[in-house]
């Protein structure tokens, strides 16, 4: 399973493609009022470190809010060490940027195992007032440019940190684990598959079951994973849930086993929303879901076959 569609809203703002309006003649909003993207086709006459110069000289870039990196490769899979570069040295142009998405790239463009990720951590000690940041890419067994990494740091003002990955590498949980984001409010991992690189295990999801860090979560995503049964009966007895409003176990091979864990463990009727979807629950096991469950949002769609035997996780090549 992979990526199939491109994001159309990030940090509560629409999307607009920078180099499709430029390249059209279209008139460009004001900054502040999109969330910008900035990336580049197969084969394009500019490079993705001068179509992001153009941008710069194009828009107020002051007043920017949002950034969206899409594809930067143009001749197959390449490194994002030089993008990453040009993003964190455009640091003192962009004052206003609060939030960054990189690598809204499809499987048309590149598989999620091909998107060759490098270390973060650069984005977050160049842009300290940063409030979101969401990160697609790959191990570093998949790749060339060292894949998807992030060391221990403090951050002052993130408040929602995402990672999207067919194999997410354990030593990026270990990482956050040990991490001080005293704003933290939304945090949300891709695990993904062993195959892909995702050699995490239960002993990496403690420190995020234990309520101890980040004292502001408010919600929690320990989403694609071969082992979903197993995070959900973790889940169900974890300290933190108490104080979360919403909690995503969606987009993993979660079965009837895992759903009971949750039902059989603490309360969940204080959350907002519990997001499954994406799953192989039978019906019996849905409808005891949504009679335990009145009030809370409960997204139990893309329902898988119980029987099947082969069970997938939503995004992993």
């Amino acid at each position: 399973m992979t990526v199939g569609k491109h994001i159309e809203e990030f940090h509560g703002l629409p999307v607009l493609d920078f180099a499709q309006a430029v390249d059209d003649g279209s008139a460009l909003p004001e900054a502040a009022a999109v969330a910008w993207k900035v990336g580049v086709e197969y084969d394009s006459p500019k490079s993705f470190v001068e179509r992001w110069q153009q941008f710069l000289d194009t828009v107020d870039a002051e007043r920017v809010r949002a950034v969206v990196v899409g594809e930067w490769s143009t001749d197959g899979p390449e490194s994002f060490a030089e993008p990453l570069a040009a993003i964190v040295a455009a640091a003192d142009r962009l004052p206003a940027l609060r939030a960054l998405f990189i690598g809204d790239i499809t499987y048309e463009e590149n598989e999620i195992s091909w998107i060759d990720m490098v270390d973060v951590t650069p984005v977050l000690t160049t842009y300290p007032l940063l409030a979101e940041l969401v990160v697609r890419g790959a191990a570093g067994d998949m790749v060339e440019g060292g894949g998807l990494a992030l060391q221990a740091l403090r951050h002052e003002h993130l408040k929602a940190l995402r990672f999207e990955s067919g194999g997410l590498p354990a030593a990026v949980l270990r990482a956050v684990a040990s991490s001080e984001f005293p704003a933290l409010e939304r945090l949300e991992f891709w695990l993904g598959v062993e195959n892909y690189g995702g050699d995490s295990t239960l002993d990496d999801l403690a420190p995020f079951l234990d309520g101890a860090r980040f004292p502001a979560l408010r919600h929690l995503g320990l989403q694609n994973s071969e082992v979903q049964d197993e995070i959900a009966a973790a889940v169900a007895h974890a300290p933190v849930v108490a104080r979360l409003d919403s909690l995503d176990l969606s987009m993993g091979v979660l079965t009837d086993q895992g759903a009971t864990a949750l039902l059989e463990g603490q309360p969940l009727t204080h959350l907002r929303a519990l997001d499954l979807h994406h799953h192989y629950l039978t019906d019996e096991l849905q409808q005891r879901l949504r009679e335990a469950l009145p009030g809370v949002e409960l997204d139990l769609s893309e329902a898988g076959n119980p029987d099947d035997q082969w069970r997938y996780v939503a995004v992993a090549e």
